[in-house]
């Protein structure tokens, strides 16, 4: 599904006429946009969640909390798992799904915020919550050293310089035993006393993991978002109205990352340990097939494609050795009969009328 009124501010808003200035055309774009919102023509959102929807969310949120005394401990630190890789496939979902990138070496930046405050920790003597605030911004300065280099290409070239920098950074984590432990990792990760318990690091990541996708989704509602959209939609189009496409390519690089690197201080706090895995591009791929399974072009695809992957590796994989192989076959299914993804397809399902708005758009 795309941003369909921006795209057509892109396309039809001026016709043959002369373009106004950059401003004015900008002012024009949002008052055309502002103007079918209000005739009701957007009453759904670009990816077919509705307002309603929010009481759902909220239900299952308040679930969430009630959980960890009525389920079994194990339970408990699956779901834990789930949260934090959810967060880090929301954080890349941002990016690819959202913003047409080709970010095929995210968990670079989900290692560096676990390193961060894994060596923070036992490496200093600092408050370890300046550790825990320092690992996502680490994570969000690599993400705009690296992207920096890597918006000035596009599409697979984009990828391969990433995939590039990305592992020469798991080479250097890898290698560096003096500091980074190599390929022993940081192990013993002295976290703070009132997370001692499987039960206080469950609220803990939760409280946190809800707190980052509030923001992601103000984000991607918010002007920034609908303009990152419509640059994935027809880049060249948002750039010849004055969209600057580099700019905000990189501004969403960085959001993505330090998210990443949330996922990363969660993950420590989680395990109490990180290893140069964190950083391996294998990560990364399977974050990616999580978007994919769960649905590119939804909020909370990335979510439930986290939980499937998480469920089918933890319970398929007590049976058998080749539950990837489950997985593959599933993905293949997806790919030919439900291409949005499972949530894509349950939204389509729960929003009819979702389907009419686009097509009466693309028409």
């Amino acid at each position: 599904m795309c941003c369909s009124f921006v795209r057509r501010g892109c396309l039809n808003l001026y016709g043959d006429e002369p373009r106004p200035v950059v401003g004015v055309r900008l002012a024009l774009l949002l008052k055309d946009a502002f103007s079918r919102k209000a005739e009701g023509e957007l009453t759904l959102s670009e990816d077919g969640i509705k307002l309603k929807t929010l009481w759902p969310s909220i239900a299952i949120a308040i679930i969430l909390f009630f959980l960890p005394p009525i389920i079994p401990r194990f339970y408990t630190y699956i779901l834990t798992v789930i949260f934090v890789t959810s967060l880090l496939a929301m954080s890349l979902n941002l990016v690819v799904g959202h913003g047409g990138l080709f970010q095929f070496h995210h968990a670079v930046f989900y290692g560096v915020g676990a390193y961060t405050v894994a060596l923070f920790l036992t490496k200093t003597s600092l408050p370890k919550g300046v550790g825990f605030i320092a690992g996502p911004i680490i994570a969000a300065i690599f993400g705009l050293l690296i992207g920096w280099f890597c918006i000035r290409l596009t599409k697979l070239y984009f990828a391969m310089l990433q995939i590039s920098l990305g592992s020469l950074v798991w080479a250097i984590v890898f290698r560096w035993y003096s500091f980074t432990g190599g390929d022993d990792g940081i192990h013993g990760i002295p976290i703070p006393d009132f997370l001692d318990s499987t039960s206080s690091r469950y609220y803990f990541i939760l409280v946190f993991f809800i707190i980052s996708l509030v923001a992601l989704y103000f984000i991607l509602k918010s002007p920034f978002g609908t303009t990152l959209q419509a640059i994935r939609d027809n880049p060249e189009r948002c750039e010849a109205i004055g969209i600057n496409v580099r700019r905000h390519q990189l501004v969403a690089i960085v959001i993505a990352t330090f998210f990443a690197g949330v996922a990363g201080v969660l993950f420590v706090v989680l395990e109490g340990s990180v290893f140069p895995d964190l950083l391996f591009w294998i990560l990364s791929l399977e974050v990616f097939i999580m978007c994919l399974l769960g649905g590119w072009f939804t909020f909370a695809g990335p979510v439930l494609g986290a939980a499937i992957t998480i469920s089918l590796r933890t319970f398929v994989g007590v049976y058998t050795e080749y539950w990837t192989l489950i997985l593959g076959v599933i993905l293949i299914l997806l790919i030919f009969f439900l291409p949005e993804g499972v949530m894509g397809f349950i939204l389509d399902k729960l929003n009819p009328q979702t389907k009419e708005i686009i097509e009466k758009d693309d028409a």
